[in-house]
């Protein structure tokens, strides 16, 4: 295919930020653990000595409780930090749905760094707001709501220690539209016009994991012509995003419960790609996520194609 070689940074920096309670200090434990240097909530004003006098791999915690934070200020030292030669700079955001946060203050008995008179779910709200500009800017929004934390350790592997030679990492994920789009979602396609095997008893209750699911799916006539087009479409942007200096992408497919259609098209796409050359070439981990049958216990994150040097 003649991918031009993309030249690896000598030095990878970390920003991790995101809602509090949403998983910023996991986060960090899994990159210390993929050996970076961490440095949770230093001054602001270290910030620039850190980036410049940092090591291969530094990771740095930020939130609202950092000495000196504003979010233009971080916009700011950003954009100098990816001016540094050699280095790479990417931006994580924890997040996690309000109910969800309220149920793990409750439960540890935290106190929110901004709460007040008014109690958490308001502080909720004013951080969001505070961070905003970040989360717009972010290489990476990890939607915590459901995600077990081995499954978000796995995606933070996929994405921190893909391998020498990586060039791209891919997540395909199914999810359910009435659950809310994927925060962390590039491409999002829909397969909602699809024969659903919902109306089906004998195939409701199984998922398309399932074989007898998958060829009830399959055996709609428009399937294949959409999933050709779908095939296309990621075998055509894959190379141009490892072309552009993109790290990671992640490939939603939706329906209305998540659990048959998408399905269907995310295993479909898994197996494709895991015979793909280009994939070969692109030294590209492909990880897999059903967000729904991860949600009720049914499956859990899985690599289609391992990192270089990994396991399977």
């Amino acid at each position: 295919m003649g991918m031009k070689t993309q030249e690896r940074s000598s030095r990878n920096i970390v920003l991790v930020t995101g809602l509090s309670g949403a998983g910023k200090a996991s986060i960090l434990r899994m990159l210390e653990d993929l050996d970076y240097e961490v440095v949770d909530n230093p001054p602001l004003d270290l910030f620039d000595a850190l980036v410049t006098r940092s090591g291969s791999r530094l990771a740095i915690g930020v939130d609202v409780r950092s000495r000196g934070f504003e979010s233009h200020r971080i916009v700011d030292l950003l954009t100098l930090a990816r001016r540094e030669p050699g280095c790479l700079v990417q931006l994580v955001f924890a997040t996690a749905d309000y109910d969800v946060l309220l149920r793990r203050f409750t439960a540890t008995r935290r106190r929110h760094p901004l709460a007040g008179e008014g109690g958490v779910r308001p502080a909720l709200e004013q951080e969001a707001g505070l961070l905003e500009p970040l989360r717009a800017l972010a290489d990476l929004v990890v939607d915590t709501s459901d995600l077990p934390l081995p499954d978000l350790r796995q995606m933070i592997e996929a994405r921190f220690s893909a391998g020498v030679g990586t060039m791209l990492s891919v997540a395909l994920m199914s999810f359910a539209y009435p659950a809310g789009l994927p925060r962390e979602a590039d491409i999002v396609l829909d397969a909602r016009f699809l024969r659903n095997p919902h109306y089906d008893e004998a195939l409701r209750p199984h998922t398309g994991l399932d074989a007898d699911v998958a060829e009830h799916v399959k055996a709609d006539p428009f399937y294949r012509p959409f999933y050709e087009h779908v095939l296309g479409l990621v075998q055509t942007v894959l190379p141009r995003f490892a072309q552009e200096g993109k790290k990671y992408v992640t490939i939603a497919v939706g329906c209305s419960g998540g659990r048959h259609r998408s399905v269907t098209v995310v295993e479909a796409l898994a197996q494709d790609l895991a015979a793909d050359p280009m994939i070969g070439e692109l030294r590209a981990p492909v990880m897999v996520l059903h967000r729904e049958l991860a949600r009720n216990g049914l499956t859990s994150c899985r690599w289609a194609v391992p990192p270089v040097g990994g396991s399977s």
